[in-house]
């Protein structure tokens, strides 16, 4: 096992962190935007609902880490949240109407949004299970505030592997960061990837997990009362 202290990753050049940062925010700022756009919300709302979603994420998990929000330092989210607006307003026919747009713009969002919680976590002192708990929330939240706002049934709570993904990213950052000599930057690569490649091989093979079947446990409540 290789020995890396705090320290070491805290100096390490986070280009690629920032990258992933922004460029989910924009990934998932348009995933938020065309699905309220196909409700019908006006600009301003799906704007609201676009940036809710890029950073409500970010926010659980600073929240619970306990260290301050990342978005009321700079107006970088609001920007790139706006900017996702308008590219998604002059491509309407290609982000909004696409039948697997925001399959894609999520997936995306997801899997970089997972290596930020990561980082972050270990930039602020917390063993490797806090981080993997924190890239499922970086992940996923921001996902599940969006279908709540636009009265859906949240993602996270369907069969599709969407907070798995990001678990399974985590696990291989971890993994990749103690156990190999691999450059940090492309540990970060990784993970997000493989967070991508599993959600779109969940698509392909439609994949999920086992779900509860409510009719069954109806049915066995009502055999219980009848036999009372």
């Amino acid at each position: 096992m290789i020995d890396i202290s705090l320290d070491a990753l805290a100096q390490m050049d986070n280009d690629f962190v920032a990258w992933c940062d922004y460029l989910g925010t924009f990934a998932f700022a348009i995933s938020g935007i065309r699905l309220a756009a196909t409700k019908g919300f006006d600009w301003f709302g799906a704007f609201v609902v676009g940036f809710v979603t890029a950073v409500g994420g970010g926010t659980v998990r600073d929240l619970f880490l306990d260290i301050p929000l990342f978005w009321l330092d700079t107006p970088s989210y609001l920007i790139i949240t706006a900017i996702a607006l308008g590219f998604t307003i002059a491509l309407k026919r290609q982000v909004v109407k696409a039948n697997y747009s925001l399959f894609i713009f999520d997936s995306i969002g997801l899997g970089l949004f997972a290596v930020v919680g990561l980082v972050k976590s270990f930039e602020a002192g917390y063993p490797w299970w806090v981080s993997l708990v924190m890239a499922v929330v970086t992940g996923s939240f921001g996902g599940m505030t969006r279908d709540i706002l636009i009265n859906e049934e949240p993602l996270i709570f369907r069969q599709d592997i969407y907070a798995l993904a990001c678990l399974f990213g985590g696990v291989v950052y971890v993994i990749l960061l103690y156990f190999t000599q691999l450059p940090i930057p492309l540990i970060q690569f990784l993970s997000a990837f493989s967070v991508i490649i599993l959600r779109t091989l969940s698509l392909l093979f439609n994949l999920s997990l086992p779900t509860f079947k409510p009719n069954e446990y109806v049915r066995e409540i009502k055999n219980n009362n009848q036999s009372k």
